[in-house]
Protein backbone atom coordinates (compact mmCIF):
# COMPACT_ATOMS: atom_id res chain seq x y z
CA UNK A 1 0.00 0.00 0.00
CA UNK A 2 1.49 3.15 -1.11
CA UNK A 3 0.30 4.90 2.22
CA UNK A 4 2.03 3.49 4.45
CA UNK A 5 5.56 3.68 1.69
CA UNK A 6 5.47 7.49 4.33
CA UNK A 7 7.37 6.12 7.23
CA UNK A 8 5.03 8.93 9.15
CA UNK A 9 1.98 7.47 8.09
CA UNK A 10 3.24 4.45 8.76
CA UNK A 11 4.05 5.19 12.48
CA UNK A 12 0.75 6.54 12.95
CA UNK A 13 -1.09 3.84 11.90
CA UNK A 14 1.20 1.37 14.38
CA UNK A 15 0.53 3.73 17.67
CA UNK A 16 -2.98 3.71 16.57
CA UNK A 17 -2.88 -0.24 16.87
CA UNK A 18 -0.43 -0.07 19.92
CA UNK A 19 -3.02 2.25 21.40
CA UNK A 20 -5.71 0.04 20.76
CA UNK A 21 -4.58 -3.14 21.68
CA UNK A 22 -2.64 -1.61 24.96
CA UNK A 23 -6.32 -0.09 26.07
CA UNK A 24 -8.27 -3.49 25.42
CA UNK A 25 -5.75 -5.50 27.82
CA UNK A 26 -6.22 -2.68 30.62
CA UNK A 27 -9.84 -2.66 30.28
CA UNK A 28 -9.85 -6.73 30.56
CA UNK A 29 -6.76 -6.30 33.49
CA UNK A 30 -9.31 -3.92 35.07
CA UNK A 31 -12.52 -6.60 34.79
CA UNK A 32 -10.24 -9.20 36.11
CA UNK A 33 -8.94 -7.49 38.66
CA UNK A 34 -12.36 -5.88 39.74
CA UNK A 35 -14.93 -8.62 39.22
CA UNK A 36 -12.59 -12.05 38.62
CA UNK A 37 -13.71 -12.10 34.80
CA UNK A 38 -13.39 -10.83 31.23
CA UNK A 39 -15.74 -9.15 28.82
CA UNK A 40 -15.83 -10.84 25.29
CA UNK A 41 -18.84 -7.89 24.64
CA UNK A 42 -15.90 -5.47 25.91
CA UNK A 43 -13.71 -6.74 23.58
CA UNK A 44 -15.92 -6.96 20.09
CA UNK A 45 -16.81 -3.18 20.93
CA UNK A 46 -13.32 -1.91 21.29
CA UNK A 47 -12.63 -3.65 18.46
CA UNK A 48 -14.95 -2.56 16.57
CA UNK A 49 -14.73 1.15 17.65
CA UNK A 50 -10.61 1.03 17.19
CA UNK A 51 -11.01 -0.76 13.76
CA UNK A 52 -13.47 1.85 12.24
CA UNK A 53 -10.85 4.42 13.59
CA UNK A 54 -8.02 2.48 11.65
CA UNK A 55 -10.65 2.33 8.76
CA UNK A 56 -11.25 5.94 8.24
CA UNK A 57 -7.61 6.71 8.74
CA UNK A 58 -6.98 4.96 5.85
CA UNK A 59 -9.65 6.31 4.09
CA UNK A 60 -8.83 9.73 4.61
CA UNK A 61 -4.69 9.36 4.19
CA UNK A 62 -5.65 7.13 1.32
CA UNK A 63 -7.33 10.23 -0.36
CA UNK A 64 -4.70 12.81 0.37
CA UNK A 65 -2.22 10.63 -1.45
CA UNK A 66 -4.18 10.48 -4.20
CA UNK A 67 -4.73 14.10 -4.36
CA UNK A 68 -1.15 14.34 -3.55
CA UNK A 69 -0.44 11.88 -6.49
CA UNK A 70 -2.37 14.05 -8.82
CA UNK A 71 -0.85 17.36 -8.21
CA UNK A 72 2.33 15.54 -8.93
CA UNK A 73 1.50 14.84 -12.33
CA UNK A 74 0.24 18.31 -12.78
CA UNK A 75 3.46 19.22 -11.35
CA UNK A 76 5.73 16.77 -13.99
CA UNK A 77 3.66 17.77 -16.49
CA UNK A 78 4.43 21.52 -16.20
CA UNK A 79 8.13 20.35 -15.97
CA UNK A 80 7.97 18.43 -19.40
CA UNK A 81 6.98 21.56 -21.13
CA UNK A 82 2.99 21.76 -20.32
CA UNK A 83 2.63 25.40 -19.66
CA UNK A 84 -1.28 25.08 -19.34
CA UNK A 85 -0.57 22.28 -16.48
CA UNK A 86 -2.48 23.20 -12.70
CA UNK A 87 -3.24 21.41 -9.77
CA UNK A 88 -6.87 21.88 -8.93
CA UNK A 89 -7.60 23.93 -5.46
CA UNK A 90 -11.01 24.39 -5.42
CA UNK A 91 -11.42 23.00 -1.58
CA UNK A 92 -10.13 24.90 1.53
CA UNK A 93 -7.24 24.04 3.78
CA UNK A 94 -3.40 24.25 4.20
CA UNK A 95 -2.90 21.64 1.25
CA UNK A 96 -4.61 24.17 -1.06
CA UNK A 97 -3.51 26.80 -0.47
CA UNK A 98 -0.14 25.31 -0.85
CA UNK A 99 -1.78 24.23 -4.03
CA UNK A 100 -2.32 27.50 -4.91
CA UNK A 101 0.74 29.26 -4.78
CA UNK A 102 2.23 26.45 -6.23
CA UNK A 103 -0.72 27.46 -9.49
CA UNK A 104 0.84 31.01 -8.87
CA UNK A 105 4.78 30.12 -8.81
CA UNK A 106 3.69 28.68 -12.30
CA UNK A 107 1.89 31.74 -13.44
CA UNK A 108 5.06 34.22 -12.59
CA UNK A 109 7.15 31.43 -14.02
CA UNK A 110 5.18 31.83 -17.58
CA UNK A 111 4.96 35.58 -17.11
CA UNK A 112 9.08 35.61 -16.73
CA UNK A 113 9.32 32.99 -19.94
CA UNK A 114 7.17 35.28 -22.00
CA UNK A 115 9.18 38.77 -20.89
CA UNK A 116 12.14 36.74 -21.66
CA UNK A 117 11.36 35.45 -25.05
CA UNK A 118 10.03 39.11 -25.91
CA UNK A 119 13.43 40.29 -25.04
CA UNK A 120 15.15 37.88 -26.73
CA UNK A 121 12.96 38.57 -30.05
CA UNK A 122 13.11 42.14 -29.48
CA UNK A 123 16.86 42.08 -29.08
CA UNK A 124 17.37 39.68 -32.27
CA UNK A 125 14.82 42.60 -34.30
CA UNK A 126 17.12 45.77 -32.82
CA UNK A 127 20.23 43.66 -33.46
CA UNK A 128 19.01 43.30 -37.39
CA UNK A 129 17.61 46.71 -37.14
CA UNK A 130 20.90 48.00 -36.28
CA UNK A 131 22.87 45.90 -38.56
CA UNK A 132 20.50 47.42 -41.37
CA UNK A 133 21.15 50.90 -40.66
CA UNK A 134 24.75 50.50 -40.39
CA UNK A 135 24.39 48.45 -44.40
CA UNK A 136 23.92 51.83 -45.66
CA UNK A 137 26.14 54.32 -44.42
CA UNK A 138 29.30 51.58 -44.35
CA UNK A 139 28.82 50.37 -47.96
CA UNK A 140 29.15 54.48 -48.91
CA UNK A 141 31.72 54.69 -46.83
CA UNK A 142 33.36 51.62 -48.80
CA UNK A 143 32.89 53.24 -51.86
CA UNK A 144 34.05 56.27 -51.44
CA UNK A 145 36.88 55.11 -50.21
CA UNK A 146 37.59 53.28 -53.39
CA UNK A 147 37.18 56.59 -55.26
CA UNK A 148 39.60 58.31 -53.34
CA UNK A 149 42.36 55.63 -53.45
CA UNK A 150 42.05 56.12 -56.97
CA UNK A 151 45.41 57.90 -58.05
CA UNK A 152 44.17 59.88 -61.20
CA UNK A 153 40.81 61.86 -58.39
CA UNK A 154 40.94 65.37 -59.02
CA UNK A 155 41.24 67.17 -55.86
CA UNK A 156 37.63 68.61 -56.19
CA UNK A 157 36.47 64.90 -56.07
CA UNK A 158 38.37 64.50 -53.10
CA UNK A 159 36.92 66.88 -51.26
CA UNK A 160 33.52 65.97 -52.31
CA UNK A 161 33.64 62.59 -51.36
CA UNK A 162 35.39 63.71 -48.03
CA UNK A 163 32.54 65.84 -47.13
CA UNK A 164 30.18 62.63 -48.01
CA UNK A 165 32.05 60.12 -45.88
CA UNK A 166 31.61 62.95 -43.05
CA UNK A 167 28.53 62.45 -43.58
CA UNK A 168 28.08 58.64 -43.43
CA UNK A 169 30.07 58.92 -40.35
CA UNK A 170 27.74 61.57 -38.26
CA UNK A 171 25.16 59.23 -39.70
CA UNK A 172 26.70 56.35 -37.59
CA UNK A 173 27.71 58.30 -34.65
CA UNK A 174 23.88 59.76 -34.64
CA UNK A 175 22.35 55.80 -34.34
CA UNK A 176 24.87 54.90 -31.90
CA UNK A 177 24.40 58.05 -29.19
CA UNK A 178 20.75 57.43 -29.66
CA UNK A 179 20.95 53.86 -28.61
CA UNK A 180 23.20 54.29 -25.86
CA UNK A 181 20.16 57.04 -24.98
CA UNK A 182 17.47 55.25 -25.74
CA UNK A 183 19.24 52.02 -24.19
CA UNK A 184 20.06 54.26 -20.63
CA UNK A 185 16.23 54.82 -20.27
CA UNK A 186 15.44 51.58 -21.14
CA UNK A 187 17.43 50.30 -17.72
CA UNK A 188 16.73 53.63 -15.68
CA UNK A 189 20.54 54.37 -15.30
CA UNK A 190 20.01 58.12 -16.04
CA UNK A 191 19.19 60.55 -13.28
CA UNK A 192 17.41 63.52 -14.63
CA UNK A 193 19.01 66.98 -12.84
CA UNK A 194 15.24 68.65 -13.00
CA UNK A 195 14.96 72.07 -11.68
CA UNK A 196 11.85 74.39 -12.56
CA UNK A 197 12.24 75.94 -16.02
CA UNK A 198 11.11 78.42 -18.35
CA UNK A 199 9.12 76.70 -21.43
CA UNK A 200 9.55 80.56 -23.01
CA UNK A 201 13.10 80.27 -22.82
CA UNK A 202 13.57 76.74 -23.91
CA UNK A 203 12.04 77.08 -26.81
CA UNK A 204 13.62 80.26 -28.20
CA UNK A 205 17.00 78.51 -27.43
CA UNK A 206 14.91 75.31 -29.81
CA UNK A 207 14.37 77.55 -32.34
CA UNK A 208 17.53 79.14 -32.34
CA UNK A 209 18.82 75.74 -32.89
CA UNK A 210 17.28 75.03 -35.42
CA UNK A 211 17.28 78.55 -37.34
CA UNK A 212 19.99 78.17 -39.67
CA UNK A 213 18.78 74.95 -41.17
CA UNK A 214 15.20 76.46 -41.17
CA UNK A 215 17.01 79.66 -43.05
CA UNK A 216 18.75 77.27 -45.74
CA UNK A 217 14.98 75.36 -46.67
CA UNK A 218 12.79 78.07 -46.28
CA UNK A 219 10.72 77.16 -44.01
CA UNK A 220 9.93 78.96 -40.79
CA UNK A 221 9.95 78.29 -36.80
CA UNK A 222 6.90 80.43 -35.01
CA UNK A 223 6.75 80.18 -31.65
CA UNK A 224 3.56 81.15 -29.43
CA UNK A 225 2.98 81.30 -25.51
CA UNK A 226 3.23 83.07 -22.44
CA UNK A 227 6.60 83.97 -21.23
CA UNK A 228 5.77 83.35 -17.35
CA UNK A 229 5.09 79.06 -17.74
CA UNK A 230 7.04 76.88 -16.01
CA UNK A 231 8.40 73.72 -15.90
CA UNK A 232 9.54 71.06 -14.02
CA UNK A 233 12.23 69.35 -15.94
CA UNK A 234 16.04 68.17 -16.87
CA UNK A 235 16.21 71.11 -19.48
CA UNK A 236 18.98 69.48 -21.74
CA UNK A 237 17.08 66.17 -21.83
CA UNK A 238 13.54 67.43 -22.54
CA UNK A 239 15.05 69.92 -24.80
CA UNK A 240 16.62 67.10 -26.53
CA UNK A 241 12.98 65.39 -26.67
CA UNK A 242 11.56 67.92 -28.29
CA UNK A 243 14.08 69.19 -30.47
CA UNK A 244 13.98 65.64 -32.28
CA UNK A 245 10.16 66.38 -32.95
CA UNK A 246 10.95 69.79 -34.37
CA UNK A 247 13.63 68.08 -36.33
CA UNK A 248 11.29 65.41 -37.87
CA UNK A 249 8.43 68.13 -38.34
CA UNK A 250 11.57 69.94 -40.48
CA UNK A 251 12.46 66.76 -42.07
CA UNK A 252 8.69 66.77 -43.56
CA UNK A 253 7.88 69.85 -44.50
CA UNK A 254 8.71 71.49 -48.18
CA UNK A 255 10.22 75.09 -49.15
CA UNK A 256 7.53 77.45 -47.94
CA UNK A 257 6.13 75.43 -45.10
CA UNK A 258 5.76 76.50 -41.53
CA UNK A 259 6.57 75.01 -38.24
CA UNK A 260 4.88 76.27 -35.15
CA UNK A 261 5.61 75.48 -32.03
CA UNK A 262 3.07 76.31 -29.00
CA UNK A 263 2.69 76.24 -25.11
CA UNK A 264 -0.02 77.01 -22.84
CA UNK A 265 -0.77 76.03 -19.17
CA UNK A 266 -3.67 73.98 -18.60
CA UNK A 267 -5.29 73.49 -14.84
CA UNK A 268 -3.62 70.37 -14.45
CA UNK A 269 -0.72 70.18 -17.16
CA UNK A 270 2.00 72.23 -19.44
CA UNK A 271 0.91 71.25 -22.80
CA UNK A 272 3.60 72.26 -25.43
CA UNK A 273 2.57 71.43 -29.43
CA UNK A 274 4.58 71.25 -32.47
CA UNK A 275 2.21 71.81 -35.45
CA UNK A 276 3.65 71.63 -38.96
CA UNK A 277 1.76 72.46 -42.25
CA UNK A 278 3.31 69.90 -44.32
CA UNK A 279 2.96 66.84 -45.77
CA UNK A 280 0.89 64.42 -43.46
CA UNK A 281 1.23 60.96 -41.65
CA UNK A 282 -0.76 58.39 -43.13
CA UNK A 283 -3.61 56.85 -41.46
CA UNK A 284 -1.31 52.88 -41.52
CA UNK A 285 1.38 54.57 -39.76
CA UNK A 286 -0.11 56.85 -37.06
CA UNK A 287 -0.30 53.79 -34.67
CA UNK A 288 3.90 53.00 -34.95
CA UNK A 289 5.81 55.79 -35.37
CA UNK A 290 7.06 55.80 -32.11
CA UNK A 291 7.97 52.06 -32.66
CA UNK A 292 11.85 52.17 -32.80
CA UNK A 293 13.58 51.76 -36.34
CA UNK A 294 9.73 51.86 -37.85
CA UNK A 295 10.02 53.09 -41.32
CA UNK A 296 6.82 53.73 -43.32
CA UNK A 297 6.68 52.11 -47.05
CA UNK A 298 5.21 56.11 -47.65
CA UNK A 299 7.88 57.97 -46.31
CA UNK A 300 10.74 59.33 -48.95
CA UNK A 301 12.60 59.73 -46.29
CA UNK A 302 15.74 57.73 -46.62
CA UNK A 303 17.95 59.27 -44.13
CA UNK A 304 16.07 59.07 -41.07
CA UNK A 305 17.12 56.01 -38.47
CA UNK A 306 13.66 55.93 -37.14
CA UNK A 307 15.18 56.67 -33.37
CA UNK A 308 14.16 60.40 -33.09
CA UNK A 309 10.48 59.89 -31.90
CA UNK A 310 11.06 56.88 -29.88
CA UNK A 311 13.55 58.39 -27.72
CA UNK A 312 11.86 61.75 -27.81
CA UNK A 313 8.63 59.55 -26.28
CA UNK A 314 10.96 57.56 -23.67
CA UNK A 315 12.25 60.96 -22.40
CA UNK A 316 9.03 62.67 -22.12
CA UNK A 317 7.18 59.74 -20.06
CA UNK A 318 10.39 59.80 -17.74
CA UNK A 319 9.52 63.29 -17.49
CA UNK A 320 5.80 62.00 -16.50
CA UNK A 321 4.73 63.44 -19.59
CA UNK A 322 2.51 61.93 -22.83
CA UNK A 323 3.04 62.33 -26.34
CA UNK A 324 -0.03 62.29 -28.66
CA UNK A 325 0.30 62.91 -32.65
CA UNK A 326 -2.30 63.94 -34.83
CA UNK A 327 -2.08 64.10 -38.74
CA UNK A 328 -4.26 64.55 -41.79
CA UNK A 329 -2.61 63.75 -44.55
CA UNK A 330 -1.61 66.95 -46.95
CA UNK A 331 -2.54 69.07 -44.42
CA UNK A 332 -0.13 68.53 -41.71
CA UNK A 333 0.60 66.93 -38.18
CA UNK A 334 0.21 68.21 -34.45
CA UNK A 335 2.95 66.36 -31.72
CA UNK A 336 0.84 67.58 -28.05
CA UNK A 337 2.96 66.92 -25.13
CA UNK A 338 0.98 67.40 -21.69
CA UNK A 339 3.77 67.55 -18.39
CA UNK A 340 2.33 67.76 -15.23
CA UNK A 341 2.72 71.23 -13.95
CA UNK A 342 5.22 72.01 -10.85
CA UNK A 343 2.45 72.65 -7.96
CA UNK A 344 0.90 69.18 -8.71
CA UNK A 345 3.73 67.18 -8.11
Amino acid sequence: MKILANKEIKNLFLSLSLVLVGTVLLAEVFLWLSYRRLSLLLLILFLLAGGAVWAVCFVYFNRQNQIMEQAILQINAYLDGDRNARIECDNEGELYRLFHSINSLAAVLNAHADNELREKEFLKNTISDISHQLKTPLAALNIYNGLLQDEDIEVSSVKEFANLSEQELDRIEVLVQNLLKITKLDAGSIAFEKEIENVADMMQDLELHFAYRAKQEQKEIVLSGADDISLFCDRDWLGEAIGNIVKNALDHTGKGDTIYIKWTALPSAVQITIKDNGCGIHPEDLHHIFKRFYRSRFSKDTQGIGLGLPLAKAIIEAHGGLIEVESELGIGTSFIMNFPIPTKL
